[in-house]
């Protein structure tokens, strides 16, 4: 049935699509706004690839087939190319970078044309403080702050235009900030029926689910009731709860323990991001972490993860630090930081071995933690040298150092700590439940975006999927590798006609060398595209044309399924 006459494919699936007089016309005149010929198909569901023809009309696809009587306005000739849906982005930081560029080309140029937001914070539900708190923290990049809802976000970029498609978790340590602040106390009963209210709100507005990130203050401080409360209302809505669990090293299997546990008591399907063992002290839990999680998966719990295919994470020197010491934000912080009784405890609590938080300079160590982030001009030129070596030049220990340049940066400074292991992190590549996110923004290799270093999983992480590990090194096939992409995670989020290459399917598909593609950043040269993606599609709307951008910005809201359906968006 792939192959099949264009006529009688267009008035089949002509029958299930919106905009049904431009769709009756395609039937009548047999034509089609862009025919994709000849390409190699890997649908997404992990299937073996065939050849054939993909058509679009509109912002659908219309036909699959053998299309060779069918006239397009364009034409593209995909003889020795891959044809595959878009990429999805199960962990995209790109909230902030896609208001001051929408192109998105660190991503787009990879193929990704779903980006997902929400990992632990969000840009909705926002309080005037909260509103402040985000004003105060814009540096390089600079934007009006046009809404309060996350809802609103999503529309606004939509609105304002963007290239991919957008979508969002609501953040557990937003909502938590929006009603307690950044107190380290557990919420009462009003507190968090405030906090559910809140949550509630989000997923009629279209929110996937709730992410968790609590590692970090103030996520640190919710106690597991404290989320299942909040879970327990994504799961009437049919959401996922999503999370970066409380230990990726000495509690990691604890931590796992916990998601299972708020999986199981309010029903959700579960995810972990960026599945990762962190410090060599713990690579040696793979065994037992893949264990436990394929023994709930038996039990009937839907639990599944995602991941960026690099050994180094990218995160904070507040990683580095206990949360106590940064209970209240940043200036309270900042002012613990000054006191020198304080500082001698935090010192002494940074230099010791702990499982009561995660501490990643201790599990790196400073001379394979990487600063690359700084909002204080004044500090970057210590971009791209290790924590140990600023010590050196500065004559003091690398904890004493760590805590200065919190001071003088006024931010936590953004690091690369090198802490998994390539042989665990190929393993994880290869389990089927287990997708691809780059926990990174999207950036144009240009003008603002080359103020601060960054990791390269911002601009490599699934050119790495395709080149490295399936071609290359041949942990997946093709089919897999794609599949993993798209149909998987798609499924997961429960996202509708979008994650396949299928009739009536919103028209998000990307064309690709398989034998070219791959990731060209480095961690010494980050800001640098990816290379071997000729034409990527969102909403049949072309976004790369012959590797080059296009410039069009047809990215829409992607919901989850407890939307409501009233928000004034409606595409």
């Amino acid at each position: 049935m792939r192959l099949r006459d264009a006529r009688l494919t267009f008035i089949l699936c002509c029958t299930i699509l919106t905009n049904t007089d431009v769709l009756a016309n395609a039937v009548e005149t047999n034509s089609a706004d862009i025919v994709i010929r000849g390409g190699t198909i890997y649908d997404g569901t992990g299937a073996s690839p065939y050849v054939a023809d993909v058509a679009i009309v509109r912002d659908k696809i219309v036909a699959i087939g053998n299309l060779g009587s069918l006239i397009a306005a364009t034409t593209l000739d995909a003889r020795g190319l891959a044809v595959a849906p878009g990429f999805i982005n199960m962990l995209s930081w790109a909230t902030e970078s896609l208001l001051v560029d929408g192109r998105s080309l660190g991503d787009i140029y990879q193929g990704v044309t779903l980006e997902v937001f929400g990992e632990g914070s969000s840009m909705g539900p926002l309080s005037p403080a909260l509103k402040a708190r985000l004003k105060a923290g814009q540096s390089d990049y600079s934007y009006t702050i046009a809404w309060t809802t996350l809802g609103e976000y999503l529309e606004h970029l939509e609105a304002q235009g963007v290239a991919p498609n957008v979508s969002s978790f609501v953040g557990a340590s937003t909502i938590r900030a929006h009603v307690l602040g950044a107190a380290d106390r557990a919420p009462n009963p009003v507190e968090i029926k405030k906090m559910q209210d809140l949550t509630d709100q989000a997923m009629r507005e279209g929110a996937l689910g709730i992410g968790s990130s609590l590692i970090y203050a103030p996520g640190f401080y919710a106690k597991t009731e404290e989320l299942v409360a909040l879970t327990a209302v994504v799961a009437q809505h049919g959401g996922m709860y999503i999370s970066h669990i409380r230990s990726e090293g000495a509690r990691l299997l604890e931590a796992v323990d916990e998601l299972l546990e708020i999986s199981r008591t309010t029903g959700a399907r579960a995810e972990i991001y960026h599945l990762k063992i962190g410090g060599k002290e713990n690579w040696h839990k793979y065994d037992d972490l893949i264990a436990k999680l394929n023994h709930a998966r038996a039990q009937g719990l839907e639990v599944t993860a995602n991941l960026y295919t690099y050994t180094a994470g990218s995160t904070g020197l507040d990683a580095a630090m206990p949360p106590w010491v940064q209970t209240g934000g940043y200036d309270a912080w900042r002012a613990r930081l000054q006191d020198p009784e304080i500082r001698a405890r935090l010192e002494k609590e940074m230099h010791s071995p702990t499982s009561q938080w995660e501490n990643l300079l201790l599990s790196a160590g400073p001379e394979k933690t990487l600063l690359v982030g700084f909002q204080n001009p004044q500090l970057r030129k210590y971009t791209g040298q290790t924590l140990a070596e600023v010590a050196r030049q500065k004559n003091k220990s690398a904890i004493a150092t760590a805590i200065d340049l919190v001071i003088a940066d006024g931010s936590r400074v953004q690091v690369v700590y090198f802490l998994m292991s390539e042989t665990n992190l190929r393993k994880m590549i290869q389990i089927p439940w287990v997708s691809f996110g780059s926990d990174a923004a999207s950036m144009s290799a240009s003008g603002v975006f080359l103020n601060r270093s960054t990791h390269p999983r911002a601009y490599g992480n699934f050119a790495r999927v395709l080149g490295k590990y399936t071609r290359e090194e041949k942990l997946l096939t093709l089919a897999q590798a794609i599949h993993k992409l798209t149909g998987l995670p798609a499924r997961n989020l429960r996202i509708q006609q979008r994650g396949l290459l299928k009739e009536g399917f919103f028209a998000d598909v990307v064309v690709f060398d398989p034998n070219e593609v791959r990731d060209t950043a480095t961690y010494e040269q980050p800001h640098s595209l990816a290379v071997g993606m000729k034409h990527v599609f969102v909403n049949g709307e072309p976004v790369l044309t012959q590797g080059k951008t296009t410039g069009r910005l047809p990215g829409r809201v992607v919901r989850g399924p407890g939307w409501s359906g009233k928000n004034k968006s409606t595409k």
